[in-house]
């Protein structure tokens, strides 16, 4: 009887272990710029050069920027972080390869090291406050129709 118990303290421990942790998504996060400046290492045009680097530039800084929030999300404030995710990488994108060719010194592996350095140093700090994820959406909600949202 004690070697079900143990059995299933076993298995509790394999589900915590399992689980995405916000130090997982950090690392993962940070770990992804410098897998894009791999990739690019790769010969020609092969989908496994172009996709990671996609990928990355997409997602990875706004990521790295929004995720994990000190306090987690509330359900509504997931969709927010969500939305803003791509949009945030792309400007940091832009902003990068803007300040690149004014100081001349644009190459792919200079504006994915500036990118990588960025998100590596950004995974390891809180995530930028969001409105949402500070009153919680499902808060919002509940006192809009208390007041009775008359015209």
């Amino acid at each position: 009887m004690n070697t079900a118990g143990s059995q299933d303290t076993d298995h509790s421990e394999e589900t915590r272990s399992a689980r995405v942790t916000p130090t997982h998504l950090r690392v993962l996060v940070a770990a992804s710029g410098w897998l894009a400046l791999a990739a690019t290492a790769l010969p020609g045009s092969s989908p496994l050069r172009w996709i990671p680097v996609l990928l990355f530039v997409l997602f990875g800084p706004g990521c790295a920027a929004l995720y994990p929030q000190p306090d987690g999300l509330a359900a509504g404030a997931r969709l927010e972080a969500a939305a803003f995710v791509a949009p945030v990488s792309l400007s940091l994108g832009v902003l990068t390869a803007t300040a690149l060719f004014l100081v001349e010194g644009f190459s792919t592996a200079a504006f994915l090291v500036s990118l990588a350095v960025f998100t590596t140093v950004a995974a390891a700090l809180p995530g930028l406050p969001l409105p949402a994820a500070r009153r919680g959406a499902a808060e919002r909600a509940t006192r809009g129709s208390a007041a009775g949202g008359g015209t």
